[in-house]
């Protein structure tokens, strides 16, 4: 595996003085956004593959071991707030159960057939989609769980950082985001990590924006659970609006922060309500909702 082995550039690093580690760490993560865009289109497959699965009410499951499934919590925890996507449409399942995300329990994913076993209490349906992470791409828990989750009908991607694995005979799509040797050997918790994170960025981020949970560059679904994000629901409607600030202030409060209908409903001159059952009628899209009531 290309991901355990010596890197040249990074010889001798207990020799050299703090600023050339960062110098040599700098120019070997300058790396990292060419080794993904060399997987585009596979990484379009598992949007496809994502956006289907979610329009037909099937859950998305991230699957992971160690440091990659700890990159799959962080981006499944962050979808809900950012998108107002439901809690446990987006599930990440880490080897070693919670506990190995903030601890170390490197020998769970040595354990197949505790993979598979997670997978069946999740009762894996033909409408999910589960996505295994793993560096090495034959990470055992991972691809237990992938098998039972193909089993069950489901679809399947992997996302790894070495060519030619057992994860790539897993999955139906593989996405390869292969980043090579680290500056220390088999810490793939350095650039293969950072590689596994943008992959879920934009894997989620594209996804929602197919969904409507993005307008514009705006996300019109954030969900305003503190002030700084009820500041930023107040200029995002601001910004779509030629409404004033006190109209902008009460119809978000008459919505609950709801960012959509109050586009809407003050864009359309209609209720709440009606602007509610538009936006409904279009699947949540403020594109098609604002076509119907400002073409007709």
């Amino acid at each position: 595996m290309k991901t355990e082995s010596r890197n040249q550039n990074a010889k001798n690093l207990h020799e050299k003085d703090t600023r050339e580690v960062l110098r040599i760490i700098n120019q070997e993560d300058s790396s990292v956004a060419d080794a993904v865009g060399k997987a585009l289109r596979d990484i379009e497959l598992a949007v496809e593959r994502f956006v289907d699965s979610f329009r037909k009410g099937g859950r998305i499951l991230y699957v992971g071991a160690g440091t990659s499934g700890r990159i799959g919590v962080l981006d499944a925890a962050e979808i809900p707030p950012t998108f107002g996507v439901p809690e446990g449409r987006v599930i990440a399942e880490i080897a070693g159960g919670k506990e190995a995300i903030t601890s170390a329990r490197e020998g769970s994913e040595d354990d197949r057939e505790s993979g598979a076993t997670r997978a069946k209490k999740k009762k894996i349906e033909e409408n999910d989609f589960a996505v295994g992470i793993s560096a090495s791409g034959r990470t055992p828990f991972v691809l237990g769980y992938l098998g039972a989750a193909s089993k069950a009908g489901a679809d399947t991607a992997g996302i790894t950082n070495n060519p030619d694995t057992q994860l790539e005979k897993a999955s139906d799509i593989t996405i390869v985001a292969e980043t090579g040797p680290e500056v220390i050997a088999g810490s793939t918790r350095m650039k293969a990590g950072t590689a596994q994170k943008m992959v879920l960025n934009m894997i989620s981020t594209a996804a929602t924006i197919r969904l409507g949970k993005v307008y514009d560059n705006l996300m019109v679904d954030v969900v305003a659970s503190n002030e700084k994000l009820k500041v930023r629901a107040r200029n995002i409607v601001e910004e779509l609006t030629e409404a004033g600030r006190g109209e902008i202030n009460a119809i978000l409060k008459e919505t609950g922060y709801e960012v959509k209908p109050a586009i809407l409903a003050l864009r359309s001159d209609l209720t709440v309500t009606q602007a509610r059952n538009i936006l409904d009628r279009n699947d949540g899209h403020l594109e098609l909702a604002l076509e119907e009531v400002e073409g007709r």
